[in-house]
């Protein structure tokens, strides 16, 4: 039997702040408790907080692992060990990992190849091995203006832990790029393209999407059906567009562009992810709505670190002190996904739920990982 016990702990529960004690015995909470415990090998935790481990349903970050630098393909094992790793070391104990299906093959100017089933046949071998702290589902990106969609969905299964689709339809002009120079200088400066290149690959996105897009999107949502995913959709801009979505069956809405769209998604009892950079940071990148206005109008409910796995514990305490709720806040990065993804056993500290719990100190205001337990494992 292995037990952990971990008290004089500030303990966030759902809805309460507990000092007290808590006991992790084989891989799952056994007992939440007030009061601290004299008991042999107990750790005092001096008043920190423990919470839930983070549940990531959106990350980019594998991806820069991969391709560290434009045209630099790293060693997949040790890029997928280290992505691991580092959400383990930021409080996150479960993650959506997420992987673009749909490439231009037409296309030379930008790196859309094909890769995800590749990869995640290569991460899935590492989890049968042990090799990984945490757990790993799969997030698929279905890319609406791609050529090969529909082949690539194909490949995988239900029994690949496709967690989450998402309808993904990045023509230009509408959506997260309803701004174009903002799509500019992402092309241009990601892939060293030149105005001519970028005014090409957006005629081609165009085109792709006059061909392929209405079969694309069906496809999309008949995969996600087939695999047993979560639908969700992507940049939602409009109640036209949030209506569309529910249409399809979606639960969870990432990072709508407006209010209006954020407002239309909850009329529809679809949860809506916001980015935690875009929260740190006061604003969007792409110039689309904060989340911090829509977290003060109550249309916020899930954070994703997008592109930085550290922004989301930061993300959490920000909201704890917007909302002056710090469970709340909690819950957006740990009981909301996973009742977004239907994980009934993890999200909370609760007996007889996984044994996923983070210790956070704050330094000068700042949350700080100070210990993670996955399935009450030390990862951290």
């Amino acid at each position: 039997m292995t037990e952990i016990i971990l008290t004089n702990a500030r303990i966030v529960a759902p809805e309460e702040v507990i000092h007290g004690t808590l006991v992790l015995r084989n891989g799952v909470v056994a007992d939440i408790s007030g009061g601290s415990s004299a008991a042999r090998g107990a750790e005092d935790c001096g008043g920190d907080h423990l919470i839930p481990g983070l549940i990531e349903l959106h990350t980019d970050n594998l991806e820069r692992h991969i391709e560290p630098r434009p045209g630099v393909d790293w060693p997949h094992m040790t890029a997928i060990l280290a992505h691991d790793g580092e959400l383990a070391s930021a409080g996150i104990t479960t993650v959506f990992d997420a992987m673009r299906v749909g490439s231009i093959v037409t296309d030379n100017e930008t790196d859309y190849a094909q890769y995800a089933r590749a990869l995640s046949r290569e991460m899935f071998a590492l989890r049968a091995k042990g090799a990984l702290r945490i757990s790993h589902f799969l997030h698929l990106r279905a890319e609406v203006c791609s050529e090969t969609l529909l082949d690539e969905l194909g490949e995988f299964g239900p029994e690949d832990r496709v967690g989450i689709l998402s309808i993904m339809d990045h023509t230009p002009g509408q959506r997260q790029f309803r701004d174009v120079s903002k799509l500019r200088a992402y092309v241009m400066g990601k892939h060293g393209v030149d105005e001519a290149g970028f005014q090409r690959h957006v005629a081609g996105l165009k085109a792709l999407q006059e061909r392929f897009g209405a079969a694309h999107e069906a496809g999309a949502v008949e995969a996600a059906h087939r695999l047993g995913a979560v639908l969700a959709s992507h940049d939602d801009t409009t109640e036209a567009q949030v209506a569309t979505s529910a249409g399809h069956g979606v639960r969870l809405a990432e990072f709508p562009t407006t209010e209006e769209a954020a407002t239309a998604c909850h009329a529809h009892d679809i949860a809506v992810m916001m980015g935690a950079p875009n929260l740190i940071r006061g604003g969007s990148h792409s110039g689309n709505v904060a989340a911090e206005t829509l977290a003060r109008v109550d249309r916020l409910d899930i954070l994703s670190s997008d592109y930085i796995p550290s922004s989301l514990m930061l993300g959490a305490f920000r909201l704890g002190t917007l909302w002056d709720d710090l469970p709340r806040a909690i819950r957006t990065v740990t009981d909301a996904p996973a009742r977004a993804t239907g994980l009934a056993d993890r999200g909370r500290l609760a007996p007889g739920l996984r044994g996923d719990v983070v210790r956070v100190v704050e330094v000068d205001g700042t949350p700080v990982v100070h210990g993670v337990w996955s399935q009450g494992r030390k990862v951290g």
